[in-house]
Parts: C-alpha cells; sequence; structure tokens
C-alpha cells in the first residue's frame, strides 16, 4: 500500500505541472503593464477551474505524500519524487511539443540511475 501513496503523489504533483501549464498557455504571458495588471491577470488565472485543480492536485499530492511517509523513511520514499521529473518532461514533449534535447535526455537518465541506485537496500 505504501508505494501507491507515492503513486499517488507522483500522480497528482504532475497532473498539478502539466494542467497548470496548459492552462497558464490559454491564457497568454503576465502583462507588462502595473501591479494591478498583475494582480487582476493572476486572480483570473486562480478562477480558471482547470487551474484550481492545480492547485488542490498539490493539496491532494501531500496528502498521499504525508501517507507514504508513515510507511517508508524519507530517504527512501524522496528519490521516487524524481520520477515526476521524468513524466513530466515526456508529456510536455507529447502534449505541449516542448523540445526535446540531448541534455535533457542525459539528464533523465542521469535521475533514473539515481532513483535505481537510491532505492536499493544495503
Amino acid at each position: 500500500m505504501g508505494y501507491l501513496y507515492i503513486f499517488g503523489t507522483i500522480f497528482f504533483t504532475v497532473y498539478g505541472q502539466l494542467v497548470l501549464k496548459w492552462r497558464i498557455s490559454q491564457y497568454g504571458q503576465l502583462p507588462d503593464g502595473g501591479v494591478v495588471d498583475k494582480v487582476v491577470f493572476l486572480l483570473k488565472l486562480l478562477l480558471d477551474p482547470f487551474v484550481f485543480s492545480g492547485f488542490a492536485s498539490a493539496f491532494i499530492a501531500s496528502l498521499f505524500w504525508m501517507a507514504a511517509m508513515t510507511k517508508f523513511d524519507v530517504s527512501y520514499a524522496y528519490p521516487f519524487m524524481s520520477l515526476s521529473f521524468v513524466l513530466v518532461f515526456l508529456f510536455a514533449a507529447l502534449l505541449f511539443k516542448e523540445p526535446v534535447t540531448i541534455y535533457k535526455i542525459a539528464g533523465l537518465i542521469l535521475i533514473v540511475a539515481g532513483i535505481f541506485i537510491s532505492s536499493r537496500s544495503a
């Protein structure tokens, strides 16, 4: 059951990142105008139901993380959170056509290697 908690943490973290990117890109860039323009822009974003769901997913992810902490040492469980980097990268490339470079791929390989090494018990 503990791994389900880690999976839930990763799932809701990735969902939140992707939905925020999707919706924010629909609204465009933060205005160059004054503080009022920026605050109004950000309030519009906060009132978007999908943006709100992205923030809610961060809260749900934290609940899953708290449950995971009852089952694992943080030094064991935390490296699995790096899988969110991998998943966000893959989905961003597929959904948002973000660039895939050799440096990003090399970094992801190092992340996965780190997860593998750090998850081994001595």
